[in-house]
This record gives C-alpha cells, structure tokens and sequence, in this order.
C-alpha cells in the first residue's frame, strides 16, 4: 500500500521545476541605473528582454556606481556565489575618466575573467573605447585589451557597451545621440538603456547557450 501511495503522490507532483541560470551583471554607475527609476535601470530592463525572448534567467545587478576594474577586481569573489552561473563584466569606463594606465585595466580584467574561469562561471565582456584626447597610444592599448581578453578567456564579447546606439555600426558623437542621455551626458536614459539592450540582450542569449551547454 505504501509503493502505491508513494507512486500516486509522485504522479500528481508532477516533474520538479528546473532552477533558472543566475548571471551576475557585475559593474559600474552604467550596470547600477545610476539616475534612473529602479525599473528603468541597465539590469531591469536587460531581464523584461529576456523574459520576452523566453529565456528562463535570473540578472543579479552587481553594478557600483563609481567602480573601477579595481573595484570590480576587489567584489568579484563574493559576487561569484555558488548559485551564479554566468557574470556580464562592464568595467572601464571609470578608468578612463581617471585616465588609469591600460596596463592596469587590463591586468584587473584579467583578474576578473581568471576568478570566473575557476569557479566554473560563464562570461560576457563588454569592452569600452577610450577617447582620442589621451593620445592615440593610450587608445590603441585601452581599446585592444577586452578583445584580446576576450579571445584568451573564450569569452563571449560586445565590443562596446554603446554599441546599441550606433548607426551603421559606428557609434556617433554624443551631440547626435544626445537625446538617448540624461542631462550630464555620460549616463543613457530610460530610452538609451532600451538601445543599448537591444545590442547587450543577444549576446547574454549566446551566454545562455554556453551556461546550457556545460
């Protein structure tokens, strides 16, 4: 009578509801929603897309407004808990406001992705481009570490937080894309950050894919 029991009660709970992937977006004042309603925000926006896109996916918004690649260095231990599966890595953009050396940034993501590699933990980088005013050495080093990191890392890669905002592939000057910021020109609004998940959403999708496929 038990086995019966036992069979009948299994039968009607049917089968056990799979966990969704965790990825922690792990970032500065640009992943945090800095300026913006809590919805209208990088993260909340990315998860409606990717609700929309049937992705069964939690975003964990690890955005520090302010945050250098150091400072994403010094959280990524305990932003890779045991329940994340994959991490978006957007750093860089304090750095150059700060014109940190490359050599710098790129050994903190280097960090980074090396701390993701061996917890196990799937990666998306985001690559930043630095201004032409610090000289076209600063540039070409700055510019050229997240695609190399990328490659080495067998990471998938945006190669430009922006790069939703960009008209035939190239990103515009901030005057003809003004109306997409906030009045200090440095942070998107509501509408910016809609682009802007437009390009970052398939390749958290692609992110997926790789978590699913471990």
């Amino acid at each position: 009578m038990h086995k019966v029991l036992t069979g009948i009660v299994l039968a009607f709970a049917g089968p056990v509801a799979a966990e969704p992937i965790v990825i922690a977006a792990l970032g500065d004042s640009l992943t945090q929603g800095y300026g913006l309603p809590a919805e209208d925000g990088l993260v909340p926006q990315l998860q409606s897309w990717l609700d929309q896109n049937g992705a069964d996916v939690q975003l964990v918004n690890a955005g520090v407004s302010g945050d250098t690649t150091a400072g994403g260095l010094s959280r990524v231990g305990w932003t890779l808990t045991p329940d994340v599966d994959g991490i978006i890595v957007a750093l860089g953009g304090n750095d150059l406001l700060r014109g940190l050396d490359p050599t710098v940034s790129r050994a903190n993501i280097d960090g980074i992705l090396n701390a993701a590699q061996m917890a196990n933990v799937e990666v998306l980088l985001i690559g930043m481009t630095a201004p032409g005013n610090y000289g076209p050495e600063y540039k070409s080093s700055f510019d050229a570490l997240y695609p190399e990191l990328a490659k080495q890392y067998e990471a998938e890669f945006l190669s430009n937080f922006f790069a939703g905002l960009a008209v035939n592939g190239t990103l515009p000057d901030l005057s003809q894309v003004q109306a997409f910021f906030q009045p200090d020109g440095v942070h998107p609004n509501k509408e910016g950050v809609a682009k802007i998940v437009t390009a970052m959403g398939p390749k958290v999708l692609d992110l997926i894919e790789d978590i699913k496929r471990q």
